[in-house]
């Protein structure tokens, strides 16, 4: 018997593997080692993740265990173990790094329109609430498609109009790589804290961050990079190199880790600032940043080994990223639509593609907020209850979309029954609410 699994469980062929042996082929093949319903579609995978079956019985081993092992994680990203430890999620990272910063008024905080919605509202509570200082919130406005190239100008030509627009103030707290950077607190004023997307969640697009965190600090802005759709997804990680101020990925979108695990990156230079865990730890000091953030790590090292049984990463990413692209146009095909972005600039497994449903060219024209909202539940039912297959919607520049996930269980005729499922649903929309 299969210790911690239950009954349904107990004979199903992919709850182990024999790592001598050659994997079965990327596809639905792989499907049984995972535990998705065989008949459920699964083109959503970014949203939950999926918990392969191995892992699943390995967590129960390790159900009674305290075990902390960041090292793993560490060195697929690029960093030294004692700067990264483990947290229940990416928005409990989010608020980690931002409720530690010593705020002033005066001080900006910035979320661009595409900042997933728990981390905007962190920002947006600590510039509501009553206690003061408390920063200010801005945001930058992307609207896509857009291009690497675009995306970068968006960003540092509303970067310096709001600095431009608070002349007067002294943004003198800067982080350590800027210049203009002094070791003497008392002449550290107002401060900008930047929140930049590793990827965007909807749409699902690859952000050069790495660009972005080079622009914050020639331009004295703390960068804290949600990159939760990254471990697992974006390959060559190396946040030696890339040098963000703060870096959160969540490790159970991509990853195969069980849920309820992201990782936090704080640099050595930076942990000075990050004076309590939250909540605050038996650990407390005021320093001491990764005592104080003991949370066990549990299938990190089963994920990994299952993926290097699978190929490796390069194995993993090939696959995943060739059949997002191709994914996309068949999808587009079915539906007599379009692929967001058309070169593949910036996708890497989470492919977006248009929905024929009717386009605004003005905001309000068409969809009030009441009936993006009865869209998207009517997509969400009909999807699911109906069709057994689902994919991440979205209202965006006037359009709606989808955002896809390619993961190794998929293939081609996924996208192909995800598109008859759009089609029938988009128009259920149009007869129900535009006739």
């Amino acid at each position: 018997m299969t210790q911690g699994l239950g009954p349904e469980l107990e004979h199903t062929p992919g709850r182990s593997y024999d790592p001598t042996q050659k994997p079965p082929p990327f596809g639905r093949q792989l499907k049984q080692y995972f535990a998705l319903d065989k008949e459920y579609v699964n083109l959503n995978h970014g949203s939950y993740g999926s918990l392969p079956l191995p892992l699943l019985q390995e967590s129960s081993k390790l159900a009674f265990e305290i075990e902390r092992n960041p090292t793993i994680v560490a060195k697929l990203i690029g960093s030294d173990v004692d700067e990264v430890v483990f947290v229940p999620n990416a928005s409990h990272a989010a608020n980690k790094v931002l409720r530690n910063f010593e705020w002033r008024d005066g001080d900006l905080v910035i979320g661009p329109s595409t900042t997933y919605g728990q981390a905007f509202n962190v920002l947006k509570y600590l510039s509501d609430r009553s206690e003061q200082p408390k920063p200010t919130l801005v945001s930058i406005q992307y609207n896509f498609p857009l291009t690497d190239a675009e995306i970068i100008e968006t960003f540092r030509t509303q970067l310096r109009q709001y600095k431009r627009e608070h002349a007067g103030t002294q943004f003198t707290d800067v982080p350590s790589l800027s210049p203009g950077f002094t070791a003497d607190v008392s002449a550290r004023k107002n401060k900008i804290v930047a929140v930049i997307d590793g990827f965007t969640a909807n749409p699902g697009a690859l952000m050069p961050w790495r660009e972005l965190v080079r622009i914050c600090h020639e331009e004295g802005v703390w960068a804290l990079i949600d990159a939760a759709h990254s471990i697992g997804q974006e390959p060559n990680i190396n946040l030696r190199e890339a040098q963000p101020d703060f870096w959160l990925s969540s490790c159970h979108k991509w990853f195969f880790a069980k849920r309820g695990c992201a990782v936090l990156y704080v640099p050595e230079r930076n942990q000075h600032l990050m004076k309590s865990s939250i909540p605050t730890s038996h650990e407390y000091t005021g320093t001491n940043f990764a005592k104080q953030h003991e949370l066990p790590s549990h299938t990190h090292e089963s994920a990994l080994a299952l993926r290097e049984w699978l190929g490796g990463e390069q194995t993993i990413y090939d696959y995943c990223h060739t059949l997002a692209l191709e994914g996309a146009q068949r999808l587009a095909q079915v539906l007599s639509t379009k692929v967001m972005d058309e070169n593949g600039e910036l996708t890497v497994y989470m492919p977006n593609v248009q929905l024929p449903l009717p386009i605004e060219k003005q905001p309000g024209q068409v969809y009030s907020p009441e009936l993006i909202a009865e869209i998207n539940a009517l997509f969400t039912r009909q999807l699911l209850l109906e069709w057994n297959t689902y994919t991440t919607h979205y209202f965006h520049n006037g359009a709606w979309w989808c955002r896809c996930s390619a993961q190794v269980y998929n293939e081609l005729s996924d996208f192909e029954y995800l598109g008859k499922a759009l089609v029938a649903t988009c128009e259920n929309v149009v007869e129900k609410l535009f006739s």
